[in-house]
């Protein structure tokens, strides 16, 4: 399984004991509208990695998007691993949070950080900073304007 429509064909197989875990990071550079992917998927998603990824306009010119270089190759990569932000910018972020709250999944953000480029407690710091300006935390209370 590599993206939504994979899991959704092992899901309709097997059943709703299979559910997605998202993982944005991994959607990113295969180019994948992550808010879409989330709309998509519905029910099946089961768990949310905050993940960010960055792509090199530079080297995905050059290589393409399927780059096996070393992740510690950071200059030469198509794309690497990066914290919250230093992908995609907060609208990515708020567009994920909104698509998530529209398909009802009310449960963990988990921030991965494997971004190389910054300390675990920096990246780490920085994710919750974003997460804290993109989440909604207070429930609508339904249409108070209409």
């Amino acid at each position: 399984v590599y993206n939504v429509e994979s899991l959704l064909k092992l899901r309709e197989a097997v059943g709703p004991v299979i559910g997605a875990n998202l993982d944005p990071s991994h959607l990113f550079w295969q180019g994948v509208d992550c808010g879409a992917a989330i709309r998509y998927l519905g029910d099946a998603l089961y768990y949310f990695h905050a993940k960010d990824t960055r792509i090199d306009p530079i080297n995905t010119g050059r290589f393409g998007v399927l780059d096996t270089k070393h992740y510690s190759d950071e200059i030469n990569r198509a794309w690497v691993f990066r914290s919250l932000g230093y992908g995609h910018d907060l609208g990515v972020w708020k567009d994920m949070v909104s698509n998530l709250r529209m398909i009802g999944y009310d449960d963990v953000l988990s921030i991965e950080h494997e971004d190389s480029l910054m300390s675990v407690n920096e990246g780490l710091t920085k994710a919750i900073n974003l997460l804290k300006e993109v989440i909604t935390f207070e429930q609508t209370g339904g249409m108070w304007w209409a």
